[in-house]
């Protein structure tokens, strides 16, 4: 499981915070509005954070290269130190966070601060950039920050959705999943209060049904889908991930079905290969292969994809044997980007594909240092001290796996359980 909180931009929540129009009457109202006066920057930044709203509900990266053109005419009309402009350099530091750009969104956040030092929802922004590339004190310190002010009036539901959704995701990376839920449930309930836009309450359904589905637990990780598809018909990632519960069940055919819906929203990789593991499962091997190839042709639609998806790509390859040097050097990528335990753990996961086994023992020892309690992280672990000899660490980890959630992964549970009874 891999709990993707960088999808909540703070752009995007920061513009939704009182129920408007929806992403595509906000962008061509703030298009007429510059048209009628192209010198007042607050348009520009609207128009900004429609279009990066608009990336969140249709997953086109598309919206993302419109919404940074914005902000950038915006903040051509303010002087580089005007006070004025710190809300379009937060906005542009939550964009470029989605990007991936995760170290030029921490210098904009904190340069937002520093022109603004009361614009606390930044903290989340950079506290999310911290988070991806492995700082986790620094995160929880950012964190921390989002906290109402005591005079505020009214109290201020959407920071404190901020600040417990955050956590969840930091909770969960320390191991604490149960903590996590906690902190998710309440941003649930938050969400609401705040009254955000349709897609960002979705967002945060899923979310908790990931959890839940990360701890096994898949009645309260359904209920958590199709309350993400209530909030927003045809939510992708409540399909997707749906299709995943559903697999997990042993519906393969209704998983399946889920998961073209996904696709038919938008083609993104990680959809295109979970159902191409649903045909392999299914025994159709040409289905299979086809949706395998559709990965690769996402990837490469643009240089933006393929700093998007770098990662699951590597992971990608390494699962189905394929391109395994390339594997290998996008993890390695990857890393230079972000060194937090996700990486960590593809990276050991390609060098042990690639028969790099005493390098990816190394690497995966980074991936457990702080505790996550991830199965496939642990799945990757007991694989990889089983090769290295180790089999009482390789049991442990093929136990604790499948102990979280027996049915973590479409192959990979069943490949944990066999190799454990071998082991044992």
């Amino acid at each position: 499981m891999r709990i993707k909180l960088i999808f909540v931009s703070l752009c995007g929540l920061l513009a939704c915070l009182a129920q408007g129009p929806p992403s595509d009457n906000q962008i061509r109202f703030y298009q007429w509005r510059i048209q009628r006066d192209p010198t007042e920057y607050s348009g520009y930044d609207h128009l900004g954070s429609a279009y990066l709203q608009k990336a969140r509900e249709s997953g086109d990266p598309v919206y993302y290269g419109l919404s940074e053109k914005a902000y950038l005419q915006g903040q051509a009309l303010l002087a580089p130190d005007d006070a004025d402009s710190a809300g379009l350099v937060a906005h542009l530091a939550a964009l470029y966070l989605s990007e991936h750009r995760f170290e030029e969104a921490m210098a904009l956040s904190q340069k937002a601060l520093k022109l603004n030092a009361e614009l606390i929802p930044v903290y989340a922004t950079l506290g999310d950039a911290q988070l991806e590339t492995g700082q986790y004190d620094a995160a929880a310190a950012s964190y921390a920050r989002l906290q109402t002010p005591a005079d505020a009036v009214p109290p201020r539901p959407g920071l404190r959705y901020l600040a417990e959704s955050r956590q969840a995701s930091l909770s969960y990376i320390l191991g604490k999943p149960a903590d996590a839920i906690a902190h998710m449930e309440a941003a649930v309930a938050l969400a609401r209060q705040a009254n955000l836009a349709k897609e960002n309450i979705a967002w945060s359904q899923f979310s908790l049904g990931e959890l839940y589905f990360g701890v096994g637990d898949l009645p309260h990780a359904e209920q958590a889908y199709q309350a993400a598809l209530l909030s927003y018909p045809n939510y992708h990632r409540a399909l997707a991930w749906l299709g995943q519960l559903r697999a997990a069940q042993g519906k393969c055919a209704e998983a399946a079905e889920l998961y073209r819906k996904a696709l038919a929203v938008i083609p993104l990789p990680i959809y295109a290969a979970a159902l191409g593991d649903l045909y392999g499962k299914l025994g159709e091997k040409d289905k299979a292969k086809k949706q395998y190839d559709l990965v690769g042709v996402i990837a490469r639609l643009s240089a933006l994809n393929q700093q998007l998806f770098r990662r699951e790509l590597a992971a990608f390859w390494a699962d189905h044997d394929m391109r395994l040097p390339e594997a290998l050097q996008f993890a390695q990528d990857e890393l230079r980007l972000r060194q937090d335990v996700f990486t960590w753990d593809v990276l050991s996961w390609a060098q042990f594909k690639n028969g790099k086994i005493a390098e990816a023992g190394q690497s995966i020892e980074h991936a457990l240092a702080i505790g996550t309690k991830d199965p496939l992280i642990f799945f990757h672990a007991g694989m990889i001290y089983s090769r290295l000899g180790d089999a009482g660490k390789a049991a442990k980890f093929l136990q604790q796996a499948l102990a979280i959630n027996p049915h973590f992964h479409i192959f990979y549970a069943e490949t944990a359980a066999r190799t454990l009874d071998g082991l044992q």
